[in-house]
């Protein structure tokens, strides 16, 4: 087996690797790191969670201390795009762990801080910078940061700067540095428009994959349990009690949503952090601080934010929403399951969502496990034709109403479809008396109020009892 010490690595950094616990590198280490120090353009595939960050800082560092050139004032030796804050800060810190032994200079220059003391961190030239694509041109137009003198550039998690829209950004930024330089791309998935870039600006790239692109990591374990959509987040509460959790991270689609979720938790006596765009750099700082630590057990994250989220020990993955770009769904439950143990991914799933999860399961070529029947009428559920009262939140609101039995609050479906349904038993009033009583749904309670979760909660249940790993 390959050890970090047959690479060719300098003492200074094999020492600061040993400080870390490590001995053998990952596959993707073991075959980036020799082609990055001949000097090659590499293109890399691997999953979020195999080692990529250490990958291509190992080289750089060692670069540092063989070549002992000495940077320009506004300038790198060696650039490094990232999608995102967190993700920056994270290869800052592994920047400054691994070359703990040597002498080095790094810089961070990110959106949401200010631009000064970024400004003066570059004045007198680094070996190292790690950027975001936005802030870093806006520092270069005003003349505060060149590229000219830079020799390497990494393309970090390029597949999500796409998603993000950076690839524009990334390829001015290129052009704008040196033909004769070293360049890798390094990314989770390889969709079309990576692929050109890669064409465009690597030059005779060693090609690396060490895993199937879009296929999760074996060691996660696919739940998905379906719900409506009003009762998800007391489902979410009941699933984060039920587990034995060291570590959770709850994705949510927007900003918004995960400040809600975040303030339902904390209600329900769960310690629980959002991070997301809105929140201030010493906010998101402050929640992955104490998400490390395991002062906060649960962290709520949109998509934007999750790339930084690099902790070991993350033993769940939940989706409160599902994602509308399958390949996210991917790098989500990467969270988990990192530096060979394994993890769980659950993901609550409402009617609106059952075609992002077809896609999701087209993509990674397997059919995820479902812990109930989908809560919605027609084809998604195989009991519908027999049964479709038992699905349909609309039709068991209409069969309340029928009954007399509509008192309490107004249903969560009453703006969308009250009006239609209400003037359609109308036109067919012989249906509803003849339903026999013994007929009516199992997600409602004595007194005709709708939990809209009976089936979900008997799912979860049943889930928990096959997973194992409870306890």
């Amino acid at each position: 087996m390959t050890q970090f010490t047959d690479l060719g690595l300098t003492k200074a950094i094999l020492r600061a690797v040993s400080d870390e616990g490590y001995t053998n590198p990952t596959p993707i280490q073991a075959q980036v790191i020799p082609a990055m120090l001949a000097g090659k353009d590499v293109l890399g595939t691997a999953q979020t969670g195999t080692g990529k960050t250490a990958s291509f800082v190992l080289p750089l560092l060692h670069r540092i201390v063989d070549e002992k050139l000495r940077p320009r004032e506004k300038s790198c030796g060696a650039l490094i795009l990232v999608p995102t804050r967190e993700l920056a800060a994270q290869v800052v810190d592994n920047i400054r762990n691994y070359g703990r032994h040597m002498k080095h200079s790094v810089a961070m220059v990110i959106g949401g801080a200010k631009a000064g003391p970024q400004i003066q961190a570059m004045k007198r030239g680094v070996d190292i910078l790690v950027a975001t694509p936005g802030r870093l041109e806006d520092l270069v137009s005003t003349g505060d940061i060149r590229l000219d003198a830079t020799q390497t550039v990494i393309l970090d998690e390029a597949d999500q700067m796409l998603d993000f829209g950076f690839v524009p950004a990334i390829r001015r930024i290129l052009k704008k540095i040196p033909a004769a330089r070293q360049t890798a791309l390094l990314s989770a998935t390889m969709p079309p428009a990576i692929r050109s870039l890669a064409d465009d600006f690597l030059n005779q790239p060693e090609e690396i994959s060490v895993a199937k692109v879009s296929k999760p990591i074996e060691k996660i374990q696919q739940k998905v349990i379906y719900s409506a959509k009003t009762a998800k987040r007391n489902l979410l509460v009941e699933v984060l009690n039920a587990e034995d959790i060291d570590r959770a991270v709850v994705f949510t689609r927007t900003k918004h949503g995960a400040n809600k979720v975040t303030q339902h938790l904390d209600k329900a006596g769960l310690s629980a952090a959002a991070i997301h765009g809105n929140k201030s750099q010493n906010q998101r700082q402050l929640a992955l601080a104490g998400f490390r630590s395991g002062k906060i057990k649960i962290l709520v994250a949109t998509d934007i934010a999750a790339r930084g989220i690099d902790v070991d020990g993350v033993s769940h993955v939940v989706n409160f929403e599902l994602p509308n770009v399958p390949e996210v769904y991917v790098h989500r439950i990467g969270r988990t399951a990192r530096a060979g143990k394994s993890g769980i991914a659950i993901s609550l799933v409402e009617e609106t969502e059952i075609p992002y999860l077809r896609d999701i399961q087209k993509l990674i070529g397997e059919k995820i496990e479902a812990a109930n029947d989908p809560v919605v009428s027609g084809e998604a559920n195989d009991n519908s034709a027999a049964e479709p009262s038992r699905n349909t939140p609309n039709q068991r609101n209409q069969r309340n109403r029928g009954r007399g039995r509509g008192r309490g609050k107004p249903s969560a479906d009453k703006a969308q479809g009250d009006k239609p349904q209400q003037a359609q038993s109308k036109s067919r009033p012989a249906k509803g008396p003849k339903r026999p009583a013994s007929k009516k749904p199992a997600s409602r309670k004595q007194g005709g109020r709708r939990t809209g979760d009976d089936s979900a909660k008997a799912g979860l249940n049943r889930m928990f009892a096959n997973i194992g790993t409870k306890g």
